[in-house]
């Protein structure tokens, strides 16, 4: 019975982990990239609705130092030195953020 609990325990963290964890990745596409932004209201495709002012360059320059795809793709585009492109295709942070 006591490796039950232990079990149910483990599993109740597991699962508010992995709801947490996809919090962060829906919060992460609603934010606005440079030049456009989602908007449920265009069934996902972009508006041209600026936000840069919620971005700048400090210094950062890898994927485990952004936010979101947003932020990450304004580094890439907009700051020197960032080191989130890997394979060259021009989306940052394919495996943290921009999938």
């Amino acid at each position: 019975m006591k490796n039950v609990i232990v079990l149910l325990i483990l599993c109740l963290i597991g699962w508010k982990a992995y709801t947490h964890f996809e919090q962060r990745q829906q919060q992460g596409v609603r934010v606005a990239v440079p030049d456009k932004a989602w908007s449920p209201s265009t069934s996902g495709r972009p508006t041209t609705e600026a936000n840069n002012a919620s971005f700048r360059c400090d210094g950062r320059t890898h994927c485990s130092q952004m936010t979101s795809c947003a932020e990450a793709t304004f580094f890439l585009k907009s700051c020197p030195g960032v080191k989130m492109d890997g394979n060259g295709d021009g989306v940052p942070c394919e495996k943290q953020w921009c999938r």
